[in-house]
């Protein structure tokens, strides 16, 4: 998925110059603020809302409160297992655990009790995010971030299944040789976290990544152990970038140069792979990961120089998606990736509708064929929940034209559309003024109602019956020097109109070959979230959206043109979508 930098949220939204001075200022701060602390509303219970429209209809969240990381995913004789970060109490975050639910398909989901609790001096402070690994003899071991004391000193744990035959594994055990990692001098101990799924070396050594900092450079720490239990740190990092600060929820995988067969992590000294390191910025709040090459004779990842560390670099997402983990599916020899969208509403809002935060829906990732970048798409098992269907073919639509989509749900919908055009003759010229904008920026000044000429088209999702209220997910193509520059976005500025709300402008460039004059667009619709997927997942967007108009039964969705060339809707197929069932 390519995005290039923009402009991004820190709390609601950083100019680039408050982003720098932050950077600037990483060296002299004491503990990073990774999570925003609201002691008042940690334990409110949810109260009884009225109106459940912004809650999500097929998007994994739990029943109430809080939610964010998701955690430790595996496939594990033959059910899937999501845990993630949860606040029991309340729904803002505190009072941290490790929820748990089990799939048979990963998308009808059982709730089990909380895994991982604080219990445990070494963790009496915080449960924080980590992996599972699936050591020989088929068992499975979780490691995970304790907080130990109020200055948020952080140690790596481990825990254990108390019952290796149980299908659920709802017990688990805290041994007694924790905690396994302690920051060595010279290490940011409150910056020390996360830890990766663990791989296995021709050395018989196996290796973990615990994200971290120091000053202002992020650092991807290496550690080796003989036993899984007595861990060395090595003496360079896996990789470090400066000038990017901390590293959260680092995520180092294979991916198959051909193809889009995952691999698991003990596929890592394979030939003919390439490698993808994954990490969280904490100071920008999103995901940003690079493609290149694992020397495991002296354990460095450099990337490919098609590949940039830090927020000028490539994204999973270019929206509202952070703290992402993947995991290799072996039923289906796939790599699936999670990640959390969080609100984009007010904390009095969480409190006030009992819940925050959601997964996104599962995607599978594989390397695109140009060798570049990631695709993502969403798993076929979300398929088994559409329902009744609409098709337009061929539809022409000239600039001003506004065609609704009719006889779906669509405030929980699942499109998939074709666009196709004559001609590239009328891309407006991109002024030199706007060439060097970041795609964010460019959606923001070039919106959905501003006319162009190839574009902007694209669908009005969650949009009110006299477009008071839309979210727009469109294309605009331009030409820049020798080459087109095509833009997908999603813009949810015109959202709501309700007021207090974060309502940004999300975008990223597309890199297609345009010879053939089409343009694919799929978006997953669901009450308070609009997920995109543009040119096959080559761009992926999360919008978090709250309209006050588009809600439930009165929310549309429309295809539409503002561009003077004429676009043509070759294919467009709808389904209202079904809610999951939960899982005996």
């Amino acid at each position: 998925m390519k995005c290039y930098y923009c402009d991004h949220e820190l709390v609601r939204a950083l100019s680039l110059v408050f982003v720098c001075l932050l950077l600037s200022l990483l060296s002299i701060k004491k503990v990073d603020a990774s999570h925003q602390v609201y002691p008042e509303y940690q334990t409110l219970p949810a109260v009884k809302v009225k109106q459940l429209e912004h809650r999500t209809g097929y998007h994994f969240q739990p029943q109430k409160h809080w939610i964010n990381d998701p955690n430790g995913p595996m496939y594990y004789n033959g059910i899937y297992h999501l845990f993630y970060q949860h606040n029991p109490y309340g729904a803002v975050w505190g009072n941290i655990v490790w929820g748990h639910s089990v799939s048979m398909d990963l998308i009808n989901w059982k709730a089990l009790k909380p895994a991982i609790k604080p219990t445990k001096p070494y963790d009496k402070h915080g449960c924080w995010s980590g992996s599972a690994t699936i050591l020989p003899g088929n068992k499975p071991v979780i490691l995970y971030t304790g907080v130990v004391d109020e200055n948020q000193t952080q140690v790596q744990n481990y825990v254990l299944p108390a019952n290796i035959s149980d299908p659920y594994l709802e017990e688990w055990i805290k041994p007694d040789d924790n905690p396994l990692v302690v920051a060595e001098p010279g290490v940011n101990r409150t910056a020390f976290r996360d830890p990766t799924t663990a791989w296995m070396g021709r050395d018989g050594h196996w290796r973990i990544l615990i994200g971290s900092r120091r000053k202002h450079t992020g650092i991807a720490y290496l550690y080796k152990s003989k036993d899984f239990i007595k861990w060395v740190k090595a003496k360079h990092p896996l990789h470090s970038k400066d000038r990017t600060g901390n590293w959260e929820c680092p995520d180092f995988f294979p991916v198959a140069r051909e193809g889009k067969k995952g691999l698991d992590n003990s596929m890592i000294e394979e030939q003919n792979v390439k490698f993808v390191l994954k990490v969280s910025l904490d100071t920008t709040r999103y995901d940003y990961y690079t493609v290149g090459k694992y020397f495991p004779e002296i354990d460095r990842y450099i990337p490919d120089n098609t590949s940039v560390d830090g927020w000028k670099g490539l994204r999973y997402d270019c929206g509202n998606f952070y703290a992402s983990k993947s995991f290799f599916d072996a039923s289906k020899n796939r790599r699936i990736l999670w990640g959390w969208s969080n609100e984009s509403d007010t904390k009095m809002d969480d409190v006030e509708k009992g819940w925050a935060g959601i997964q996104t829906i599962p995607r599978r990732i594989w390397l695109h064929p140009n060798g570049k970048q990631l695709l993502a798409w969403p798993i076929e098992e979300v398929e088994s929940l559409r329902g009744h269907k609409v098709q337009l073919r061929n539809e022409n639509m000239k600039k001003g034209d506004v065609v609704e989509i009719k006889g779906i749900t669509a405030a929980q919908a699942d499109v998939e559309v074709v666009f196709s055009f004559p001609s590239l003759d009328k891309a407006e010229r991109l002024h030199p003024s706007l060439d060097h904008l970041d795609a964010h920026e460019l959606c923001s000044r070039k919106g959905s109602s501003v006319h162009g000429g190839l574009g902007p088209f694209g669908l009005l999702t969650l949009a009110s019956g006299k477009l008071d209220e839309y979210t727009p997910v469109f294309v605009r193509v331009f030409k820049a020097k020798n080459k087109h520059k095509i833009l997908l976005c999603s813009d949810a500025s015109s959202s709501s109109l309700k007021k207090g709300l974060y309502k940004p402008s999300f975008a990223g460039f597309l890199d297609v070959d345009l010879a053939k004059k089409k343009l694919s667009l799929r978006s997953l619709i669901d009450h308070s979230v609009v997920e995109s997927f543009g040119a096959g997942g080559e761009v992926c967007i999360t919008s978090r959206v709250y309209p006050a108009l588009a809600v439930s039964d009165n929310a549309h969705l429309y295809a539409f043109n503002n561009g003077s060339e004429t676009v043509a809707i070759e294919t467009l197929d709808a389904w209202s979508m079904k809610g999951p069932k939960l899982m005996n």
